[in-house]
């Protein structure tokens, strides 16, 4: 076994033990079925629900990359291709379209997430050189931009 994969197995070990353990405490400490216990219990997914809708869109500066990454593998395993419109985002599942609209001429493009990054801090993501032609921003190199997911991945 290669020690390279080593950490991330230990991780992805602690992790299921960790999920394990709370979902066992959770059980044994459920207070007995009563009615204000049921409503609150009721009132918890309506409130995580709200977040979710507020999490598929945010604002940010993105920049692109362009033809020097041609055919380097991205996070999901393709190729990346330079033409394709595709964008690499720190958290959405691969596959999750996003409607990228820049902030200062209001052209927008609707992308597919296909990789991992941006690496930057300030930063929400990095579109193919194809995406940031479409919203006007190859002279600028980074941009504000709203991001707005259009439908989610896997």
């Amino acid at each position: 076994m290669s020690l390279r994969f080593l950490p991330a197995r230990r991780s992805a070990l602690t992790l299921a033990v960790t999920l394990a353990l709370a979902a066992s405490v959770q059980a044994q400490s459920a207070p007995a079925a009563s009615e204000p216990a049921a409503a609150t219990a009721t009132a918890a997914p309506a409130a995580s629900s709200t977040a979710t809708a507020s999490a598929d869109s945010s604002d940010g500066k993105v920049a692109y990359y362009g033809r020097k990454f041609a055919g380097r593998k991205t996070a999901s395993g393709q190729r990346f291709n330079p033409d394709a419109l595709t964008m690499a985002h720190k958290t959405l599942p691969f596959g999750t379209k996003v409607k990228v609209t820049n902030v200062k001429n209001g052209k927008s493009v609707v992308v597919r997430v296909n990789d991992r990054g941006p690496t930057a801090p300030d930063r929400v993501g990095d579109l193919s050189l194809a995406a940031a032609r479409k919203i006007g921003m190859l002279h600028s190199g980074v941009v504000d931009a709203r991001l707005e997911v259009v439908s989610q991945g896997q």
